[in-house]
């Protein structure tokens, strides 16, 4: 393929540069610098044209040679692409006319297969190892700026057709700097990347991201992706991402070839990420950055396995009402370092079964530690210029939720303000560890910590052999039956455990499970006020379906004894729980000086399987325990 070590983009002069086209006069229908194809015909174009004015009647297509894809750009625009058929990949220029500087350009094919699908890729920019390959390139797109073999510098790229991506680099290294582009018109696939802003792919990518203006509209329309082990970079730059119009017989779905909407049963909306990591060994890096969507997702993690995706001083959020900053699936390595988080529904879900998050200070150490971890190539300059941080998350509902098992630690000068619980537990094994030493805080504002309660994902339907998301929550009726072999008084590895250390805390814990697992909580050298217990947990409403997403989760507390649920309190060195109401335990430990009291002027009474115990310092108790204040 031929090669240009500088491409000038941009005027209509410099497009002539960019675009090898051939005489319209060549094909047939076509007259001096027009194409007109008429009702019925198919007019296959070999090579890429350029015309004033394209006319497609209604039945009429004008396609490209096998191993080839045709896109229309009408003054440096990509327009007129469609998909042929909801769940389908192929598009086709719509009938209508077109008129302006009109390029037809005649590309080599970028199949690319994703599970059981294969998706015909068209791109403004694609780069591979030796650089752009104008092949595959529609660069009647790209205007503006600079474009070499290593660098795209103050490009712009339009889109208002659909399932066309700005920028795609396949095992290579590459920089966009200043680049904008702005997608109007729905995307197909986020899992593949086809119909994304920016998508590096490979294992020997590396494609870094500086002073970007990413705007798109669309159904799955997303802004950056990271995929098979490439590594992309973001800096200094705004991703924004909104919802588009599904198509009216589009079915929702879990089955991922064919997922354009967020399953509802994680209560949520939408049906556009900012930004996704796929594949295996992928990351992706956001720094001094603002990533925000609409609803769904701002930065997404979705399947594969060792993926790390890291924020750090960076703005990340939803503008809407549902959505979440960041996903953590499988193993992957999630860490928000100096950033602040303006969230609809959660900061993070955690999916696990084996996921780590880590929220806390972009200190001069950390970031050090990534750029040589992550290989982000950052100067000692661009070091010295990022200012160490806290986080600060404000959620419209819940700080965290677990959806899957998996680890997650707040520490540094870490503040986490949310209108529900700040931690959610579906019914998962976790580890959450909170150090309050530099300044943490948690201040959910309905003034619940921890709620843990059955994961009340009524799951997909089959329905005739795909997984629909059709199901229906409904709440359990009766009180739970004993397991007699499940022990509520002991510590299981399947347990929800969280550990508060050096920190000062108001707020309840409540354990709303019907099936085994207990909530293990330790304090270390931390005081806690509020009701630690077993709960009957119950919805606000008994059925739940994709109407009424957003009561998932939402439950009212009524505490009691333990059945399944056991409410296990270590009070280690220095710790001191004012119980400041009625609080059913299955083991209770209050280390040598550690102590639990009442609020000031009133009382507080331990009873242990119906006997009244004294509350002692060294001392351990097991059984079923009630802790009242008078």
């Amino acid at each position: 393929m031929t090669r240009r070590s500088l491409l000038i983009a941009g005027t209509a002069t410099a497009g002539a540069l960019l675009v090898p086209t051939t005489s319209a006069t060549a094909a047939p229908q076509a007259t001096g610098s027009r194409i007109t194809v008429g009702p019925g015909e198919t007019y296959t174009l070999s090579a890429t044209t350029r015309v004033s004015r394209l006319t497609i009647a209604d039945g009429g297509k004008i396609v490209a040679p096998d191993g080839h894809s045709l896109s229309l750009t009408v003054d440096g625009v990509e327009t007129g692409q469609l998909l042929t058929a909801t769940g389908g990949t192929t598009t086709l220029i719509q009938a209508g006319t077109y008129q302006g500087d009109v390029v037809l350009t005649v590309a080599a094919a970028n199949d690319v297969t994703y599970q059981t699908l294969t998706f015909p890729f068209r791109q403004a920019l694609y780069v591979d190892a030796d650089g752009v390959v104008r092949d595959k390139s529609v660069l009647a797109a790209v205007r503006g700026g600079r474009l070499t073999d290593a660098l795209a510098r103050d490009i712009s790229i339009t889109s208002t057709g659909e399932c066309f991506d700005g920028v795609y680099v396949q095992d290579g290294t590459y920089t966009l700097d200043r680049p904008v582009i702005s997608l109007t018109g729905n995307g197909r696939c986020d899992f593949a990347g086809y119909g994304a802003a920016v998508v590096g792919d490979g294992s020997a990518t590396k494609l870094v991201v500086d002073g970007a203006r990413i705007s798109n509209k669309g159904v799955v329309r997303t802004g950056v992706i990271s995929d098979d082990g490439a590594n992309v970079i973001v800096k200094n730059s705004s991703v924004r991402c909104r919802n588009g119009v599904l198509p009216s017989d589009y079915q929702a779905t879990v089955e991922t070839p064919y997922m354009e909407s967020v399953p509802w049963m994680l209560g949520l909306d939408g049906n556009v990420r900012a930004t996704n990591l796929i594949g295996r060994n992928s990351t992706s890096t956001y720094i001094n950055s603002t990533v925000f969507s609409e609803t769904w997702g701002a930065l997404s993690v979705e399947g594969g396995s060792g993926l790390k995706l890291t924020a750090v001083n960076s703005h990340v959020g939803n503008t809407g009402a549902y959505g979440y900053g960041t996903y953590a699936i499988g193993d992957a390595t999630v860490r928000v370092l100096g950033s602040r988080f303006d969230v609809g529904s959660y900061a993070t879900i955690i999916a696990g079964p084996a996921a780590v998050v880590h929220y806390g200070d972009s200190t001069a150490e950390a970031v050090a530690a990534l750029n040589t971890e992550l290989e982000l190539g950052l100067t000692a300059r661009e070091l010295a210029d990022i200012p160490a941080r806290s986080t600060v998350v404000n959620s419209g509902h819940f700080g965290y939720m677990f959806f899957g098992a998996g680890t997650l630690t707040l520490d540094g000068g870490t503040v986490v303000n949310s209108e529900r619980a700040t931690f959610l537990n579906k019914g998962q094994q976790t580890t959450i560890s909170v150090d309050g030493s530099k300044g943490a805080r948690l201040n959910p504002r309905d003034g619940v910590i921890l709620q843990m309660i059955e994961l009340d994902d009524p799951g997909p339907v089959n329905v005739n052999g795909k997984m629909m998301n059709v199901g229906v929550y409904t709440e359990p009726t009766g009180d739970p039956v004993k397991d007699s072999s499940f022990d509520t008084t002991a510590v299981h590895s399947t347990d929800g455990a969280a550990t508060f250390t050096s920190i000062a805390l108001k707020g309840d814990f409540y354990n709303g499970m019907r099936t085994g697992r207990n909530m293990v909580l330790t304090f270390e050298d931390a005081t806690v006020e509020g009701v630690i217990s077993a709960t009957r947990a119950r919805h606000r409403v008994s059925s739940i379906d994709a109407s009424t997403f957003y009561e998932l989760g939402i439950v009212t507390n009524t505490p009691q004894a333990a059945v399944n649920n056991g409410a296990v309190v270590r009070l280690e060195g220095g710790s001191t729980w004012t119980v400041t109401g009625t609080s059913y335990l299955t083991a209770l430990t209050i280390a040598s000086d550690a102590a639990v009291r009442a609020p000031r002027g009133r009382t507080v009474t331990l009873t242990v399987d119906g006997t009244r115990k004294a509350l002692n310092a060294g001392t351990s108790y097991t059984g079923a325990l009630v802790l009242t204040v008078a």
